[in-house]
């Protein structure tokens, strides 16, 4: 458990706290691609971090990220004219570049002093179909992060982000927790292939290399677990009972500050990550991806993503979910007795449903452990840390600069019950901490 303070400090990233500091210092998607698709298009709300912020795609292509309203009388810039690499506001005509900056001043005579009315901005970078943005110090800004799916063809990548009605420690600690799958995802079924087609829209079910790993989790719900620190964050390892003398390692990865990748591929299997963005203490978007680096994805595997498989979920035309609080997720309490353990249809959704059923921001305090969680409270010690010595030093985090080590896999794989978790990394991925060479 936490105490009260500890768990403000892990929850709260609004401006001028130390987990908002902390996030600033790295670079966050705020947007999918698509939605900004078009040079001189409409501009895009976004709210991060509890700040207020406005997107547009100037006439040269690239993306501005600035204030919301207009520095002369506060009008709002979501009603302006995008045109000739500049959001124009409608009220008095003031026009404003990609970088925030105060180009035109039309009800002023000329030679007026212009850089007072500057707006805030941010930096933007386009990669793996998202648009990110870096909100901390722009003499520190880091090099952009190498992960992996970011830097495949696009053919190879499947990506869409969902919102979430609850803080994003509380959704990213339950992708970390590897030992849930044994009853949130689970199936009730008579036998491993009855389970296996129950199973079709969870990671652990597309399956190409053929073993047992579904009955091996529903057999052991008490995995092992071991955690190492790697150069960006923590590799964390579940390890249950396989057959004879062999374990079944299930192996995530977690990214400083927000990312997580999932534990279920197994060489030459789809690959699944999430971030998770604060918009505020109480939401946040969870943006999702999948991605194989050997081959690209196929119409069917793409076709499954868009209808909610592993951690993309069914969402309306603002990416809020089908299936949410407000529907008490679509529970199907006649499938609870006889199909899942749940009754709610989708991986994305069932993690949902936990996530946000322990409040808006959960109250850590009232906690008790098992050994294991040892992951997700390793993860908070992690960040605690991590903020603490950013609040002392006023230096860089470590973790941002390593841009190459965000290049890495999570992913399963089955070992000789001796093998440690430094030893079946390299077995699995060539590399102790997962990076792809």
């Amino acid at each position: 458990m936490l105490n009260h303070e500890d768990n403000q400090l892990l929850t709260s990233t609004l401006p001028q706290t130390g987990m908002g500091d902390y996030f600033r210092r790295f670079w966050q998607p705020v947007l999918l691609s698509c939605e900004l698709p078009d040079a001189d298009g409409p501009p895009k709300k976004v709210k991060i971090l509890g700040e207020d912020l406005l997107a547009f795609r100037d006439t040269d292509g690239f993306v501005g990220l600035v204030d919301h309203v207009c520095s002369h009388r506060g009008a709002s810039l979501y009603y302006g004219r995008n045109e000739e690499n500049g959001i124009r506001c409608v009220f008095h005509g003031l026009k404003f570049d990609r970088h925030g900056k105060c180009i035109d001043i039309p009800i002023a005579a000329p030679g007026t002093c212009r850089e007072k009315l500057n707006l805030k901005s941010y930096p933007t970078h386009e990669a793996g179909g998202y648009i990110w943005a870096y909100m901390g110090p722009r003499e520190e800004t880091p090099e952009f992060p190498a992960m992996e799916f970011t830097a495949v063809p696009a053919n190879h990548v499947y990506v869409s982000k969902k919102w979430q009605d609850c803080n994003w420690a509380q959704c990213l600690e339950g992708a970390i927790d590897t030992a849930h799958f044994s009853f949130l995802h689970m199936v009730i079924a008579k036998d491993e292939e009855e389970a296996l087609s129950k199973l079709q829209h969870a990671a652990i079910g597309a399956q190409s290399a053929q073993n047992a790993r579904i009955r091996w989790v529903k057999d052991d719900p008490t995995p092992k677990f071991e955690v190492l620190e790697t150069d960006v964050g923590l590799t964390i390892g579940g390890a249950r009972k396989a057959d004879g003398d062999d374990l079944y390692w299930r192996i995530a990865q977690f990214l400083h500050p927000n990312h997580a990748l999932v534990p279920s591929a197994f060489p030459g299997e789809n690959y699944h990550g999430q971030t998770f963005v604060p918009v505020d203490d109480h939401s946040c978007w969870i943006y999702t991806y999948t991605w194989n680096p050997d081959r690209p994805l196929t119409d069917e595997e793409i076709a499954r993503c868009k209808i909610g498989h592993t951690v993309h979920a069914q969402v309306d035309d603002n990416y809020v979910p089908l299936r949410t609080k407000g529907n008490d997720y679509l529970i199907d309490r006649a499938a609870q007795k006889s199909h899942s353990f749940t009754g709610i249809e989708g991986v994305s959704e069932q993690d949902a449903a936990i996530q946000d059923s322990q409040g808006p921001i959960a109250d850590r305090t009232r906690e008790h452990l098992f050994p294991t969680d040892v992951g997700v409270a390793r993860f908070r010690r992690h960040m605690l840390q991590a903020v603490r010595a950013l609040k002392e030093t006023q230096q860089a985090p470590k973790a941002a600069a390593p841009a190459g080590s965000y290049k890495m896999r999570s992913g399963g794989w089955v070992a000789h019950k001796d093998k440690k978790l430094h030893e079946v990394m390299v077995e699995r991925f060539g590399h102790q901490q997962g990076i792809v060479a």
